[in-house]
């Protein structure tokens, strides 16, 4: 049960549940963002029918009517097979059949997502479900059903509003407070609005102005003298440290001058002999022919082609591997021709079988899986082969192979049928299926 609930809110779910015990199969509650629907519907669900299956659903914008379906029935039954080819009512009706529940509840939140064809559908199985099914939807705005029962949510009263705020908020102000009855006023009794309220926000900070507050002036004056004092004396230092490096600098230049003697003598000293710069050699390097190396084609052909470089291949060995590796190849070709062949000769005699039925009888579906072998294996393990017939139909996108047992006229027929079988093969919940139905799925293969 919910924690705490408005009494507007307590009748109204009294009212919703007064309805259906009137008759009424579909309700629709209707109201604005932000009133409380999925508050209220997460209460009636809690709280009445407590012996009902229940089935709570959060339509979204992304989720599709087959999702929509499988959530419904997934929730109602035990491990439903359902059949995303039917409708809605067409997989309620059928695992009734198979598997009979109590009374169920379905509650949608977010109805104005539904399509049109999952409303006519909710429409027609709240109408005519052979069981007890109440359905209640909540939207924002009407949705296009005609049998439908429409309560529509109420903004709170002022007075509820004042509550809703005080189960929520420990420290109010009083209800003189102009911000704060201004805030009850535009929030138009809406529960999101109302718990929006921030206390913090409507709260004077008054400063009290510190008495000392001239010491901390003085403080920071004297810090800020003290720093200029510093940086003075240490511009004074570096400006020291700097004349002295420029004078050691001007003392290398000096003593690393060359005089103009020097620099006009126009001989050069090279081991211990004078050479003048008007009588300086030049000497061309040596410059060797590179080798090319020329690849001699003929050559190496004819070197090839002599008797003692030939190497001799024998014609038996080639023969023996090159016969050897075609008969294997040709072994296993013809292996798998031959199974491909039976099986396509055992699915064509299964199909012609199916064709000759007449679409007014009945068998019952034993199992349906994506894998050959699995069938086979199925079939083999309880000594089936004589009593079962398999087809192959597509299902998105996916070859399925379906085993089916006998062929019967009508229901009764097939239902002492079904007790025949063992309890190893009813585990995985068989279920009758018309020839008709049949007859459209093996066509689904050559589409």
């Amino acid at each position: 049960m919910q924690s705490q609930i408005l009494p507007s809110r307590a009748a109204l779910v009294d009212r919703i549940a007064l309805q259906f015990e009137y008759g009424q199969n579909l309700i629709v509650l209707l109201g604005t963002s932000g009133l409380g629907k999925s508050y209220m519907l997460e209460t009636f669900i809690t709280d009445k029918y407590n012996d009902f299956n229940k089935a709570f659903v959060q339509v979204s914008a992304q989720m599709t009517d087959a999702q929509l379906m499988s959530e419904l029935l997934e929730q109602s039954f035990n491990s439903p097979l359902i059949d995303h080819n039917l409708s809605l009512p067409e997989n309620y009706y059928q695992l009734l059949q198979q598997q009979p529940c109590g009374p169920c509840l379905w509650v949608l939140d977010g109805g104005r997502q539904l399509s049109d064809e999952m409303l006519i559908e909710l429409e027609l199985l709240s109408k005519n479900s052979p069981n007890t099914l109440y359905i209640i939807i909540a939207s924002q705005s009407k949705l296009a059903l005609n049998n439908a029962v429409e309560i529509y949510l109420e903004p709170l009263t002022l007075r509820e509003s004042k509550m809703l705020l005080q189960w929520y908020f420990t420290d109010l102000p009083y209800d003189e407070d102009p911000v704060f009855s201004t805030f009850l006023a535009e929030a138009h009794g809406n529960p999101s609005l109302l718990l929006a309220w921030q206390p913090s926000e409507h709260i004077a900070d008054i400063i009290v102005k510190d008495k000392v507050s001239w010491r901390l002036h003085l403080l920071i004056l004297m810090l800020l003298i003290m720093l200029l004092i510093i940086g003075l004396l240490y511009k004074s230092d570096m400006t020291q440290w700097w004349q002295q490096y420029y004078q050691q600098e001007e003392t290398q230049v000096v003593n690393t001058a060359i005089s103009i003697e020097q620099v006009s003598e126009p001989a050069i000293k090279k081991n211990d002999s004078i050479i003048n710069l008007n009588e300086l050699e030049v000497v061309e390097p040596d410059i060797k022919a590179e080798r090319v190396h020329i690849n001699d084609v003929p050559a190496i052909m004819q070197s090839l082609t002599e008797p003692g470089n030939t190497v001799n291949v024998s014609d038996n060995d080639v023969d023996d591997s090159t016969n050897n590796k075609s008969s294997v190849s040709s072994d296993v070709k013809s292996e798998a021709l031959k199974v491909n062949t039976a099986e396509q000769t055992q699915i064509s005699q299964d199909n012609i079988w199916y064709m000759q039925q007449i679409d007014t009888n009945s068998v019952i579906q034993l199992l349906a899986v994506t894998q050959q072998e699995v069938s086979d294996n199925f079939i083999a393990q309880f000594n089936l082969q004589q009593q079962t017939h398999t087809y192959q139909t597509k299902r998105n996108n996916k070859i399925w192979w379906v085993v089916t047992f006998g062929s019967f006229e009508s229901i009764n027929e097939a239902k002492s049928a079904m007790d025949t079988l063992s309890a190893e093969v009813r585990k995985n919940k068989p279920f009758y299926k018309k020839i008709s139905k049949i007859k459209q799925e093996i066509a689904l293969v050559d589409q």
